[in-house]
């Protein structure tokens, strides 16, 4: 059986495993935005994954890690989005049935990716506890492998495989700058960096109006979320017991960012990366300008976490 912790040997194992199915993704600079920021920045670009987001990297490592015999009704997950299309990417590539729950405000772009890869969507209310309902009843009546979004070591490593990667294509960086919805980006970000490089820094960052993580750092125990309100869809998740030990025992900072600023920054990224990316996307680059943060001359690595956006709902 897999195992039940995260460490730099699973995620070495996840990329392996992954290996033949996801992208290798580009880092890229601008010099626009290093003379902007103050920072000299690179972008992880896993917006230009097959799925359009990093998900892919975990939902592959935990279906093809299960043996066949626990297959045999497919999978079902619940997400608003990138990790649904992941999944039903992941699925197929396996051959097996992917069952989707997924909010009834999802994004009608997030929505046409999951159809479009195979998965079957089911709708219900756009809270966790709807989400987390809807799928014990679909694997009461079927049986179907729960692949969680972010609660589970597997998804977990295989999320981890960005910094190993990162840190492969820029070795001397000073910190690395990722957002945080549910957490298994960046526990898998933090197991990585700090087994490799334990001197850098790995901060975290989402928005203001979903900042249970914020909160529960803020406190030293997990916090109860808050009906998420913020343009970044992808980070409306809540931290779990797990990912907030792991992002307790490596992970340096977390800090918040309004919605304005993240309206801006993924304007400025759209202007100047000239790539189209998500607002979940933009959070770590607007936490830049947070002076706790003391970023200004520093060499920051940012994973870029998606681009799929719904055109006919643009912020600005």
């Amino acid at each position: 059986m897999p195992s039940a912790e995260v460490t730099l040997e699973s995620i070495r194992a996840a990329h392996q495993r992954i290996a033949a199915y996801v992208q290798r993704t580009p880092v890229i600079e601008s010099e626009a935005l290093n003379a902007a920021s103050g920072a000299r920045i690179w972008f992880k670009c896993e917006n230009l994954q097959q799925i359009g987001a990093f998900k892919i990297r975990g939902a592959t490592s935990a279906i093809f890690a299960l043996p066949a015999s626990a297959l045999n009704a497919g999978v079902v997950t619940h997400s608003s989005g990138n990790h649904g299309a992941a999944v039903a990417q992941a699925a197929r590539l396996r051959g097996v049935r992917a069952r989707v729950v997924m909010p009834d405000n999802a994004s009608a772009a997030k929505l046409a990716n999951v159809r479009s890869l195979g998965g079957e969507i089911l709708t219900c209310a756009p809270t966790l506890a709807a989400r987390e309902a809807a799928v014990a009843r679909i694997i009461a009546e079927t049986g179907a492998a729960f692949i969680h979004p972010y609660d589970d070591p597997l998804v977990i490593a295989g999320q981890g495989t960005v910094a190993l990667e990162l840190l492969e294509q820029v070795p001397d960086l000073d910190c690395v700058l990722c957002p945080v919805g549910g957490g298994g980006l960046a526990s898998g970000i933090g197991v990585a960096v700090k087994a490799l490089r334990p001197g850098l820094r790995v901060v975290a960052a989402e928005p203001a109006g979903a900042d249970d993580a914020w909160r529960s750092f803020q406190a030293g125990t997990l916090q109860a979320p808050r009906t998420p309100a913020t343009i970044a869809d992808g980070l409306r998740g809540a931290l779990s017991a797990r990912t907030f030990a792991l992002m307790r025992a490596h992970v340096d900072a977390i800090v918040t960012v309004s919605e304005d600023a993240i309206v801006r920054a993924t304007r400025e990224l759209w202007q100047q990366l000239r790539l189209v990316i998500e607002p979940s996307s933009a959070v770590p680059y607007a936490a830049l300008a947070d002076p706790s943060l003391a970023l200004r001359g520093r060499r920051v690595g940012i994973v870029l976490t998606g681009g799929n956006v719904d055109l006919d709902a643009l912020p600005w």
